[in-house]
């Protein structure tokens, strides 16, 4: 679980990495330029609310976030919280995290990725319905998916050879 913890919160970084959280805590740079492309860019200058539509992608170092919008709210010019929705895909080097919608508030330190979440590294995979990590302390929980009711887990060895199913078990 500390893995995929550290992979789900590597992959906010590009969004977070201006913000409190310290990047040291997971072994990132915030000191990287940070990139965004998208298809469109609306902002209000007064309100400090910025959104990014289209196949947006974010970049930073080696992790990728696409998301269909990214919202950026930014008062006075201070980030205090970001939002993604729409095909939330994040990719690191620590493995990649997927959802329908994601949420980083900034004052708490606390990332938050929903919908049908699906966790994987190398062959390794976690899914449920929510998972929601404390920068702060470090600690991730994941919710269980409502279908299921239940968190689902497969964990590999690496030196098992074992073949890795198409998808982890429904009902254990």
């Amino acid at each position: 679980m500390k893995v995929f913890a550290a992979a789900f919160a590597a992959a906010w970084f590009p969004l977070a990495a201006f913000a409190a959280a310290p990047a040291t805590s997971f072994g990132l740079s915030s000191n990287q330029p940070i990139a965004v492309n998208a298809d469109n860019f609306v902002t209000d200058l007064n309100s400090g609310q910025s959104t990014y539509t289209g196949n947006v992608i974010v970049t930073q170092g080696p992790v990728r976030l696409h998301a269909d919008r990214l919202k950026v709210s930014a008062p006075g010019g201070k980030a205090q919280r970001m939002e993604v929705d729409g095909h939330v895909v994040v990719d690191s080097p620590n493995g990649q995290a997927a959802g329908d919608s994601g949420v980083y508030d900034v004052e708490q330190q606390l990332l938050r990725l929903t919908g049908n979440v699906v966790l994987t590294k190398d062959a390794n995979v976690m899914r449920g319905s929510e998972i929601e990590v404390s920068m702060a302390t470090g600690i991730a929980r994941m919710k269980a998916a409502e279908s299921t009711g239940r968190v689902q887990g497969l964990f590999v060895p690496q030196s098992s050879g074992a073949q890795v199913p198409a998808t982890t078990p429904r009902n254990p």
